[in-house]
């Protein structure tokens, strides 16, 4: 109970696709996010959805090449990623947050603190 849990980290070639996954039980929040972070690097939030409507945001640096979504009935939120990069190699979290700003009518935030239960996070490494 109250876990959030990512898997589907991997290598992968420059091109390459991946598939995260983020099992969530126990926990309270409207959103999940996605963020990324790698050494040196600040952490960034990179998509996010709202999980009763299925609204979504992205950041730029993923738009058009991040798929973000979700199967309520299995307690998960995916990420697929396509057309990954090295610049892309980070390790990956997802979070849940209470999405208060959604709620009332503005964007799904993609920064870190309007999310407060996180995952342990998966590496994500593409070689050029």
């Amino acid at each position: 109970q109250g876990q959030l849990a990512e898997s589907g980290g991997g290598s992968v070639q420059d091109g390459g696709s991946l598939t995260l996954s983020c099992a969530g039980s126990g926990y309270s929040g409207n959103c999940i996010g996605w963020f990324r972070q790698a050494p040196g690097k600040e952490r960034d939030g990179i998509a996010a959805i709202y999980i009763l409507s299925g609204k979504t945001t992205y950041a730029d640096s993923v738009k058009g090449r991040f798929n973000i979504s979700r199967d309520n009935a299995k307690n998960t939120v995916y990420l697929q990623m396509n057309s990954l990069k090295p610049v892309d190699s980070a390790i990956y979290y997802c979070a849940a947050g209470g999405c208060l700003s959604t709620i009332l009518g503005g964007p799904i935030p993609l920064t870190s603190e309007d999310y407060n239960f996180w995952g342990q996070g998966t590496q994500v490494t593409v070689s050029s």
